[in-house]
């Protein structure tokens, strides 16, 4: 059997293969409620084969939504149809998970469909950051988190946390990427506090240790805890691979379970090199340079891509993101062309 269709344990949960479906936002929630669009686009990658199906960012406070059409988890009423999502997922043998995310000053944007641009009607909102530095010139800027708006952000990270175990996730993925609120905090080009939260490096990542310990805290010991980061900032005197791996040590420390390695997305500045697998080197140097599980992701589109980086032990997991949206049975497909001999869901197997 292939490495890619091997089981894999974090604490009381086992992973059926190493494939895993990479959070992408749907943008089409209303006030924060999943619906059947979600039920279908999740349920189908479930059916698919994968092992472990992460939900998009789910916003852990209204004004912590990429766009007003989010996914949320910031009341209770969002809990019952995700739900329904949940224990779909689980019976067709799949481990459901979910990403726990606030936008920071990247919040209050149209949908990408629209143009993605800074909403500046009625339906807009403040956006929050570490300092007062908007992404872009053409976009309203951001205010200064106070003190008690970051412990209150804290607090609604683990709340939607307990909803979370409520709802049936079985994983809890804290988004920490892409130049949203928790990535800003991290990175010297976003975060120019002279706080506590600012300055050091241990005071840019105590936000994000914080939000991780009241996670913990509320999860249990039974389930796993993912990190999402940006392993650097693709920017001269930004966020590093070094960086990251200080981290991921602190996070070892804090009971986190894998990193879940992506890059870029805190500058406009930033000059990614991309290509298929760009990011996996930096699975692969956190992984052993601190020895805590790691995710690869990032155009990672071939059975014998994904298979590759697990032989060559440069991480733990596979995570795509396109790919499934272009095929939502990868894993069925990957299997043959591995050669393995995977259990299909019995209504289709005429078709094996």
């Amino acid at each position: 059997m292939s490495v890619l269709f091997s089981s894999f344990t974090l604490r009381d949960i086992t992973f059926k293969n190493r494939i895993v479906v990479s959070p992408m936002c749907q943008y089409s929630s209303v006030d924060g409620f999943a619906n059947d669009w979600h039920l279908v686009h999740l349920g189908t990658r479930a059916v698919g084969g994968a092992g472990l199906v992460i939900s998009e960012a789910a916003a852990v406070s209204p004004e912590g939504r990429i766009t007003p059409n989010d996914l949320g988890l910031w009341k209770d009423e969002h809990i019952d149809f995700l739900k329904r999502i949940t224990t779909f997922i689980e019976i067709q043998g799949s481990v459901p998970g979910i990403q726990l995310a606030h936008a920071g000053r990247k919040a209050s944007h149209d949908v990408p469909w629209k143009g993605g641009k800074a909403l500046t009607d009625n339906t807009a909102w403040q956006t929050l950051a570490p300092a007062n530095i908007a992404y872009a010139a053409t976009e309203p800027q951001p205010k200064a988190m106070s003190v008690n708006e970051i412990k209150q952000c804290i607090a609604d990270f683990e709340n939607a946390a307990i909803r979370a175990v409520k709802a049936g996730f079985k994983v809890i993925e804290i988004h920490a990427a892409h130049g949203y609120l928790i990535n800003s905090f991290l990175s010297p080009l976003t975060n120019k506090r002279a706080d506590e939260y600012g300055g050091s490096f241990e005071n840019r990542c105590r936000f994000l240790l914080e939000i991780v310990k009241a996670v913990r805290n509320v999860m249990g010991e039974k389930l796993p805890l993912f990190v999402r980061i940006s392993a650097i900032d693709w920017v001269d005197g930004g966020w590093t691979i070094n960086d990251s791996i200080v981290l991921s040590k602190l996070l070892k420390a804090a009971s986190v379970d894998l990193i879940d390695c992506s890059s870029g997305g805190n500058s406009r500045d930033q000059k990614i090199e991309v290509g298929p697998m760009y990011q996996v080197s930096f699975a692969e140097q956190i992984k052993k340079e601190t020895g805590i599980a790691t995710g690869a992701v990032g155009m990672i589109t071939t059975p014998e891509e994904a298979e590759s980086i697990l032989q060559n032990g440069q991480a733990d997991l596979v995570l795509l993101a396109r790919e499934f949206l272009r095929n939502p049975y990868f894993p069925l497909v990957a299997a043959n062309v591995l050669g393995d001999n995977i259990a299909w869901p019995d209504q289709y197997v005429r078709a094996k």
